[in-house]
C-alpha cells in the first residue's frame, strides 16, 4: 500500500472548461484571377457551441427518518487507481448505530445496475479496517472508501458508472449520487467498512 495515496485520499475527504472554421475551394483548371476570388470578410470568425450533456447534480443534502445522512467525496486518482470517502453523518438527535460495510451499487446514466464485482478489503488507495459496530451521537461521522482502478486489456470491454447507489446497510434506503466509475476493463470495485477515521 503506498502511503501517497492514501494521504491523498485523506485529503479528498477534507475537501467534501468549438470554434467553427470556413474553407474555400476553387475547382477551375487554371490560376483564378483577382475577380474570381471572394474576399474573406474582416470582423470575428462565426463560431459555435459546444451543448455537452448537463453533469448530474447531487442529491439536496436531507436528513432521513434513519437519522443516517449519506454524501460521497469527488474521485480522488492515483497511477491509475480510484477512490471517493462515503461519509455518513448523524443528522438526529438521538444516537445511531452504524456497523460493518455500506451497501452499494455502481449504475449507469440511466440509473440500472451495473454487472460489478464488490469486494470488501483493502485497496491501493485505502486501508480496510475491518467491520465493527460504531455509536454515532448527534453530529458524528463515520467514513468508508469505495476504490476501483481504470486498467483496461486489450481486446476487453471498458466499464464505466455515472453513478453510485449507497446505503448505511443492506436493505436500507440508498441515496443515488453523481460518480464517473472508470472502471476499464476491471468491472470490479472494493469498498471498506464504516471506520470513524481511516487507518494509516
Amino acid at each position: 500500500m503506498h502511503r501517497r495515496a492514501r494521504v491523498g485520499l485523506l485529503a479528498g475527504l477534507l475537501l467534501l472548461t468549438a470554434c467553427g472554421t470556413q474553407s474555400a475551394a476553387v475547382t477551375t483548371g487554371s490560376r483564378p484571377s483577382l475577380t474570381q476570388l471572394t474576399p474573406r470578410p474582416l470582423g470575428p470568425t462565426p463560431f459555435t457551441t459546444a451543448h455537452p450533456d448537463p453533469t448530474p447534480a447531487p442529491p439536496r443534502p436531507t436528513c432521513p427518518a434513519s437519522g443516517a445522512s449519506i454524501t460521497v467525496g469527488p474521485v480522488d486518482a492515483a497511477l491509475g487507481h480510484r477512490a471517493v470517502v462515503i461519509k455518513l453523518t448523524n443528522c438526529r438527535s438521538t444516537p445511531i448505530t452504524v456497523d460493518g460495510y455500506p451497501d452499494i451499487a455502481v449504475l449507469d446514466p440511466g440509473r440500472r445496475a451495473m454487472n460489478v464485482t464488490v469486494t470488501r478489503g483493502t485497496s491501493y488507495m485505502a486501508i480496510d479496517p475491518g467491520p465493527a459496530k460504531l455509536l454515532l451521537r448527534k453530529g458524528e461521522t463515520a467514513v468508508a472508501a469505495i476504490s476501483w482502478s481504470n486498467t483496461v486489456e486489450a481486446g476487453e470491454d471498458k466499464a464505466s458508472g455515472t453513478y453510485v447507489a449507497v446505503a448505511r446497510g443492506k436493505g436500507e434506503h440508498a441515496v443515488v449520487w453523481p460518480v464517473d466509475t472508470d472502471l476499464g476493463s476491471t468491472a470490479k470495485i472494493t469498498l471498506t467498512a464504516w471506520c470513524r477515521t481511516f487507518p494509516t
